[in-house]
């Protein structure tokens, strides 16, 4: 797969068969589960670690892990070239902004209520600017159970966010981080889609994360905390945020990005539904939070709308799905 991506060779299609489907279908849900385990890891980091260390450790750690894993697949050099143009920079600084708006959700919104914004950047934001973007992909958004999907998705998203977590009333800063968490997702993504059509995924989220790094401490003196907090983390802590770093920035992207180029660009974001349904359970399992039956029933709506709109897709296999560049967009794939 790597060496498709170095020469240049045609990427593998929705309509290689049922195979690359189900796989894509299981790289998509298996992200799900990595960046839904993001909320009750920096909770549990929360004590130990201020919001500047826990801005920062993840990045370090997820970068390190993602650049050894590119330097096996002899991407490592690419992902330092790429570290040379300004757009790198600019995904890097998405991608900052898009754990800001994520960590601030989580401390004022809960992660529940936070695992929502990003299904929408995913589910609803994604797919609409793929159609913009890129004119073969709007027949797909137009089709009926694409759209019933989408709606369907986002109906069982919503019902497991009022079920599972008191909405609340929003003030304060909390207003900011309404529209930023799923604008940062979605423009984060679709920027490094872009990239991925012209580059090994691996050299450009090794490249994306590690210059998160630098710009993170560039800011830890801006956050609370400080730089000088991250020489006072606990033990505890820095584990639990080596392990969101691992999740969130090496596994969860690579499993994403595999599921991108297996079956296309607007298929996997469907499936980050699951991400706050497991968010949901886990915040049942690991932090006390009950499911009260209106949650519950939020599950199998998402979960049903997302296979709707997997077959809307599949279903218009003599369009191609693969990448944006082969469509004549020029752009094409990107975790949350």
């Amino acid at each position: 797969m790597e060496q498709s991506l170095r020469t240049g060779a045609a990427r593998p299609s929705v309509s290689d068969g049922r195979g690359a489907v189900r796989a894509a279908v299981a790289c998509s849900l298996g992200a799900a589960f990595l960046w839904a385990l993001y909320y009750p890891l920096v909770i549990g980091a929360r004590a130990g670690a201020s919001p500047a260390a826990t801005i920062v450790y993840p990045f370090l750690f997820g970068g390190i892990a993602y650049l050894v894993h590119a330097g096996r697949l002899g991407t490592a050099r690419r992902a330092f070239a790429l570290g040379r143009h300004p757009q790198g920079w600019g995904r890097a600084g998405l991608l900052v902004g898009m754990q800001l708006s994520v960590l601030a959700g989580t401390y004022l919104l809960g992660p529940v209520d936070t695992s929502l914004l990003s299904l929408i950047g995913d589910v609803v934001a994604t797919p609409l600017l793929v159609a913009a973007l890129w004119s073969s992909h709007r027949g797909r958004i137009g089709t009926a159970p694409f759209t019933l999907g989408l709606l369907l998705s986002l109906a069982g998203g919503t019902l497991t966010i009022a079920g599972g977590q008191a909405l609340g009333i929003v003030h304060g800063p909390g207003w900011a981080v309404l529209p930023a968490v799923p604008l940062f997702v979605a423009v984060y993504f679709l920027l490094s889609a872009q990239a991925n059509e012209r580059e090994p995924p691996t050299a450009v989220v090794a490249q994306s994360t590690g210059a998160a790094v630098l710009l993170s401490l560039a800011i830890s003196p801006l956050l609370p905390g400080g730089l000088a907090s991250l020489g006072s983390v606990s033990p505890a802590a820095l584990l639990l945020l080596a392990a969101t770093g691992v999740t969130t920035f090496w596994l969860g992207p690579f499993l994403y990005f595999t599921a991108i180029e297996r079956a296309g660009i607007a298929i996997p974001p469907m499936l980050m539904t699951g991400i706050p349904v497991f968010t949901l359970l886990l915040s049942a399992l690991l932090l006390g939070v009950g499911l009260p039956w209106v949650a519950v029933a939020g599950i199998p709506v998402a979960i049903g709308g997302a296979l709707l709109t997997l077959r809307g897709e599949s279903g218009r296999r003599g369009a191609p799905t693969g990448s944006a560049g082969s469509s004549g967009g020029g752009g094409g794939p990107p975790p949350r």
